[in-house]
């Protein structure tokens, strides 16, 4: 059944093989024909496109050539000026359409309006085609779809007598008019492609017949191809190929396995086994016939990749086909290719896993963990103690901290983590280090600078099995910051390949700890000046109990920043701000900011003010910094403002881009005050808008910047609600106490964003120790008033303080009474302080000058500066205050009350 099954496929070969010509000559025919056959329908392609192309062109001459003549027909120009053109020019251009053979001629106006149409209803319509080229004085020809279908047309002018243009003439055949022409002529066409091609083949078959008859009719000659391809077998073939007859003799031997096996020259026709020097494995196995795939064989000193199969299964002859593949430096470069691949792999890995962060401890911890165990047993990274806060490195090995040990054992001798080790400059540690070159020691027991370092230890490492090392240097932007120490125990020594390793590995954890560094020198600088830039602690004063936290975002420091700024007369000023961004030029940023508050401030200025001369600061920074070095360190910063009286429990407010605070009111509820929303710093040119409210006492407001309640996982409205059931419902809860709930329920875990929260508490100033007067504009109610501010002052257990108050009152009030207008009003404050207010309707501010020896007046500021703590001007929207601030005793009496 086999060899019918053989017999079968091979009639089948045959069988299609005789469908194809298997003669030169009749695979030349078959070339020749098919090159006549293009070469006949290109020409009558071209044909078809150069009738199409001339028949188009032919329409477009005749459609121009009788437009042109319609256009200058007689008495056309006066039957375009006759009442009605249409009644006169449509019988005429009918006729002339009929005799000229065209689809249309339509005559119109220079406006595009049909006078003539073969369709009398499109008479009147506008023309469907472009004219301004004709209006030009130009004849245009186009292809458009028309009232008549899609037709060819030509557009002439018609001109007067001056040479102007009066009228248009159009004149134009039907597309498919054009296509039947062509039409008439593609059966002539074809039928000479056809005459042409029965023509060609025929000479074609003529020269294919003389072709098989000069060669006999022979096919690719089996003959010559057999030999061809036992010739490249033989002797091209780089892989050794011996046939051995059914009786173990070698039949056939290529020169590829001559060189492998080393055969003698006559050793076709001989048997196997009696072939010299072969090694008896591999003369067994060809002897035997057996199958064999990829058999690894020594012979010769190479290792031989054997395969046999035999040559009988499909009908042939007995007998086996060998082939044999030298594999041995294919073994050898394997080998490498592994190793390469490991470290290929272990430096992929360690680009991955080191410099997960910007921590100059968890880098070189996580260098430590690449290489062990895939590289070495044990490793040791030693880094300048100064690295570690950020700063440069010393230029010798001493002062070096150890920051990462790691190893296949815990209990090993190396020195702990955390140990300060200065190197003696012997060791390999050192010389490294110094020299920025990396120390191969394939022998530990006989580097004697190496065991000077510490003999004891060194005797312990040696008696634990470790016996080679590399020290390398973490060197990074021309600058050793320390060293990696590779030790081995349980493997080989390190080698020189293993050393190049090595500086690889550790280069790529280099720049990643330089970054760290870097980083926290940065960081550290960076808070330092924060640190410095915000309040260390809040000033004293009365109107307010006032808790604060601020907390830094996980990118390091930023511009958010609080105030608490006691003003004149008893009041507090509370600020919060934030300055986009974060690093140093934000918190310098901030820091100019917060000064500039601070003196503004000092010119007691109302919010709206205040925040209208901070937003042109802003915008003179942004002017200031707008080069290239700080290209996109454009300032952007928000602020709110408030200021509180304790005397009248009022509170002013404004911001600017900030989120509005929170009232805690004494009942416990929270509101958010509606506050006017201004533009955040730096726009320009929009305003400010104060909210003014009165505070019961025992309230809390509570100012923050947004990182409190903005965040990636909520929005800004959640964020309030969660800000509002913080505080809600504890009213006798401390400031300290509402900061500490309000961060454990909004942040608890590090912010994104930085941080500031302010809570203030307020307090309200007894109505017995505040005290005020009208004041007639007459200079003898100035003796009135001393008496009646003497008798308060004894009231209040003041009466020491009566001289220099009654000194300062006469001079402020004889000033409003000569150079201000009514009404004038007296006020004093009995707080930390014993302040005196002078209030009239004047907006001029006196100014303190020295007066010389000779002046009669001009001593009475300077009095009022000489006897007060604190004097100033503070203006009102109807008129000026003038205070002054006289030191009480007895303080601490007053803070126990």
């Amino acid at each position: 059944m086999s060899d019918t099954s053989v017999r079968g496929r091979r009639l089948a070969w045959r069988t299609v093989i005789g469908k194809i010509p298997r003669s030169v000559a009749g695979q030349v025919f078959l070339f020749q024909v098919a090159l006549v056959v293009l070469l006949v329908l290109c020409a009558v392609l071209a044909l078809v496109l150069q009738s199409k192309r001339d028949t188009t062109a032919e329409a477009r001459h005749r459609s121009i050539a009788v437009a042109q003549t319609f256009a200058h027909s007689p008495g056309l120009l006066q039957a375009l000026r006759s009442p009605e053109p249409s009644r006169i020019l449509q019988p005429l251009t009918e006729a002339g359409r009929k005799s000229a053979g065209v689809d249309f001629i339509v005559v119109m106006d220079t406006h595009g309006i049909r006078y003539t149409h073969p369709l009398p209803g499109k008479i009147g319509q506008r023309f469907v085609g472009t004219i301004e080229p004709s209006l030009a004085g130009k004849v245009y020809t186009e292809s458009v779809h028309g009232p008549l279908g899609h037709e060819v047309q030509a557009t002439v002018p018609v001109d007067d007598a001056r040479g102007r243009v009066v009228a248009l003439v159009s004149a134009g055949l039907k597309v498919k008019n054009v296509t039947s022409e062509l039409d008439r002529q593609l059966p002539i066409i074809l039928a000479a492609g056809a005459g042409a091609l029965v023509v060609s083949t025929g000479g074609t078959a003529l020269v294919g017949r003389r072709l098989r008859r000069q060669t006999h009719s022979l096919a690719p000659d089996e003959m010559s191809r057999m030999y061809q391809h036992h010739d490249t077998v033989l002797h091209s073939v780089r892989e050794g190929v011996l046939i051995i007859g059914a009786d173990g003799r070698l039949l056939l031997v290529n020169d590829e396995a001559r060189r492998l096996l080393e055969l003698p020259a006559d050793a076709e026709g001989r048997e196997v086994r009696e072939l010299p020097d072969l090694d008896p494995a591999t003369t067994e196995l060809l002897v035997s016939g057996r199958p064999a795939s990829d058999e690894l064989h020594f012979a010769k000193g190479r290792l031989l990749a054997v395969n046999q199969r035999p040559t009988d299964r499909a009908g042939g002859p007995g007998g086996t086909v060998v082939t044999l593949r030298d594999s041995t430096e294919l073994q050898a470069v394997s080998g490498r290719a592994e190793t390469a691949r490991e470290r290929l792999e272990l430096l992929y890995d360690a680009g991955l896993c080191i410099g997960s962060t910007l921590d100059v401890m968890r880098t070189a911890d996580e260098l430590a963990r690449v290489a062990v165990p895939r590289f070495a047993d044990f490793i040791t990274v030693d880094l300048a103690d100064a690295v570690l806060h950020g700063e440069e490195p010393a230029p010798t090995a001493t002062d070096m901290r150890r920051v990462a040990v790691s190893g296949i054992q815990d209990d090993h001798p190396l020195y702990e983590q955390g140990r300060l080790i200065d190197f003696l400059p012997s060791t390999p540690q050192a010389r490294s280090y110094g020299a920025g070159r990396s120390e191969l020691v394939t022998d530990l027991a006989g580097a004697e600078g190496w065991r000077a370092q510490d003999p004891e230890r060194t005797r312990r490492i040696l008696d634990f099995g470790i016996h080679s090392l590399i020290a390398a240097p973490i060197r990074a932007r021309g600058v050793v910051l320390g060293m990696a120490n590779f030790w081995r125990s349980k493997r080989d020594p390190f080698d020189a390949d293993e050393l190049s390793l090595a500086e690889e590995l550790v280069a790529r954890a280099a720049v990643s700890i330089d970054n760290a560094r870097r980083y926290t020198r940065e960081h550290t600088l960076a808070v330092t000046l924060q640190r410095s830039l915000l309040p260390r602690a809040l000033p004293e004063q009365s109107a307010l109990d006032v808790g604060y936290r601020y907390l830094p975002a996980q990118s390091g420091v930023s511009g958010d920043w609080f105030d608490v700024i006691p003003l004149p007369g008893g009041r507090v000023a509370l600020v919060v701000g934030d300055v986009v961004g974060h690093g140093l030029h934000a918190a310098a940023t901030m820091g100019r900011l917060r000064t500039a508050v601070h003196n503004f401030s000092t010119l007691d200025l109302p919010p709206d003010e205040l925040l209208q001369h901070l937003d042109d600061l802003v915008g003179r920074i942004d002017q200031d910094e707008a080069c290239p070095e700080t290209a996109g360190q454009i300032v952007g910063a928000t602020c709110l403002y408030a200021i509180y009286d304790p005397v009248t429990r009022r509170c002013v407010m404004a911001r600017a881009g900030h989120p509005a605070p929170a009232l805690v009111h004494p009942d416990g509820t929270v509101t958010f005050p509606e506050l006017p929303a201004g533009p955040p710093l730096g726009l320009g040119g929009l305003p400010f808008r104060t909210a003014e409210m009165e505070l019961a006492e025992g309230s809390q407001l509570v100012l923050y910047t947004d990182g409190l309640i903005e965040d990636r996982t909520r929005d800004l409205d959640e964020g309030m609600e969660m800000l509002r059931r913080a505080l809600a419902g504890h009213p006798g809860r401390s400031p300290e106490e509402s900061c500490r709930a309000v961060l454990e329920q909004l942040l608890p875990e590090r912010p994104g964003d930085d941080v500031a929260l302010l809570v203030a508490r307020t307090r309200a100033l007894p109505a017995d120790r505040v005290a005020d007067w009208d004041v007639p504009r007459d200079p003898a109610a100035v003796s009135g008033m001393r008496g009646a501010v003497s008798a308060k002052l004894a009231e209040w257990g003041l009466a020491e303080l009566g001289f220099g108050m009654e000194l300062v009152l006469s001079e402020l009030i004889t000033n409003a009474i000569r150079y201000s207008s009514d009404p004038i009003r007296v006020r004093l404050i009995h707080d930390r302080t014993l302040i005196c207010e002078v209030a009239d309707g004047s907006s001029t501010s006196p100014h303190l000058r020295y007066a010389a020896t000779t002046d009669e007046g001009g001593r009475g500021l300077f009095l009022v500066s000489q006897l007060s703590e604190r004097w100033g001007t503070r203006y009102t929207p109807h008129g000026k205050v003038i205070w002054a601030e006289l030191a009480v005793p007895d303080l601490g009496a007053l803070l126990d009350d």
